[in-house]
């Protein structure tokens, strides 16, 4: 079935954004020497589609994920996960914002250990509670207004504006426009988006590299001995407490509780039944 041409407009918009930031993420890529994964051939993988696979077994289709010591045939450790979207309408945006959390929250779960970037390239007409509902959930967002989007492409003379009741006529004329343009002129396109958002632009890589780049600055271990014990009251577990020697030679241990603390005062804990796991764990963050 053939696209309208709205959506084929929003299709091209959306095409921009892309080829705007994707050599802003591999220059990032190759200066903190790690892999990007996009759509396209790739040998470790069966198609096209950047998919990646949830603790529940779903799998999610996203624009990019950054890895350390990914390559083409070789699945890496994600430190990313970023989608874009581009959006004209405030009606939409929510839901959209539910879409991007919906596939980034779960792997970003089952990736926990690593406690991987959440990025949202957004651009359009996003709602400040979409915004700051994905803030919230610990997303860092590198936004394009609408305004920034019709002034890019009117440097090419092109009108990218619309409404709901723009006629088709009016968008095929914006449709043939742009793609009249030499690939040359298509880059200077995307190259002028990134300089009229360049703050904002400058802001997310800032966040990226803090992410990406962050150091262990503190390991705590805390062996557990003894068996959990259930009161019922207050009064009974008070007791407990008070009545407990902590003079006995320790019990057969329990578990252990693992806390790994970041430059960036991101943190993550675990709890190991077994010293092996435990090992295997911390050994996990060692460089390759």
């Amino acid at each position: 079935m053939a696209l309208s041409p709205a959506h084929r407009w929003g299709q091209i918009i959306g095409e921009v954004l892309e080829a705007a930031v994707t050599p802003m993420l591999e220059r990032f890529a190759s200066a903190h020497r790690l892999y990007l994964d996009k759509q396209g051939h790739r040998s470790c993988r069966k198609g096209r589609k950047c998919t990646w696979v949830d603790g529940n077994g779903n799998a999610h289709d996203l624009d990019f994920v950054l890895e350390r010591g990914g390559t083409p045939s070789h699945t890496g450790n994600p430190v990313a996960f970023i989608e874009t979207a581009w959006r004209r309408y405030t009606k939409h945006s929510r839901n959209k914002a539910q879409e991007i959390q919906g596939a980034i929250l779960p792997l970003a779960e089952k990736y926990s250990n690593s406690a991987p970037f959440k990025g949202a390239i957004l651009a359009g007409v996003f709602t400040d509670g979409a915004l700051t509902q994905m803030r919230s959930l610990g997303f860092k967002i590198l936004y394009f207004p609408y305004q920034i989007i019709l002034d890019a492409f009117s440097q090419l003379t092109i009108d990218a504006s619309s409404e709901e009741d723009t006629p088709d006529q009016e968008f095929q004329t914006k449709i043939d426009q742009y793609e009249a343009l030499s690939h040359q002129r298509r880059l200077e396109l995307a190259t002028e988006l990134m300089r009229l958002n360049a703050t904002q632009v400058s802001e997310f890589t800032n966040a990226l590299t803090i992410a990406v780049s962050r150091r262990i600055e503190r390991v705590v271990v805390l062996p557990l001995h003894g068996q959990t014990h259930e009161l019922l009251t207050l009064d009974a577990a008070i007791s407990f407490i008070r009545d407990y020697s902590d003079r006995n030679p320790p019990t057969p241990i329990h578990r252990y509780d693992i806390q790994i603390t970041y430059s960036n005062r991101d943190s993550i804990e675990a709890k190991f039944a077994d010293k092996q796991t435990a090992i295997q764990f911390l050994e996990s963050y060692k460089p390759q």
